[in-house]
């Protein structure tokens, strides 16, 4: 595992601002892993209810009608009904597809 402390770092330095956080990259360089998986164990580590971490892949078949924004919506306003802080990871879409 590669760790990625200063990118959690900035994360953590910056997750209360009230601004939506968009990680970019190069494909394959570990930002999902960052959210999904270091960023996430943080929270939890830091008692934040697993019911309050939304994890969204829309790459993934389970959530391939999330992609629709009006069933994402109400995906996201469904989940976030009672009151409290949530985060929200949404991946993104894999729009190109390998040379072979």
């Amino acid at each position: 595992m590669i760790k990625r402390d200063y990118y959690l770092e900035q994360l953590i330095n910056k997750m209360n601002n009230g601004l939506i956080k968009i990680i970019t990259g190069i494909r394959c360089c570990g930002k999902s892993y960052l959210l999904f998986e270091i960023f996430k164990d943080y929270l939890l580590t830091n008692g934040i209810n697993e019911n309050n971490i939304i994890c969204i892949q829309l790459d993934r078949r389970s959530f391939k009608i999330l992609q629709n924004p009006d069933n994402l919506y109400s995906y996201v306003v469904e989940k976030t009904r009672n009151n409290g802080k949530y985060y929200i990871f949404i991946d993104e879409i894999q729009l190109c597809s390998d040379f072979e």
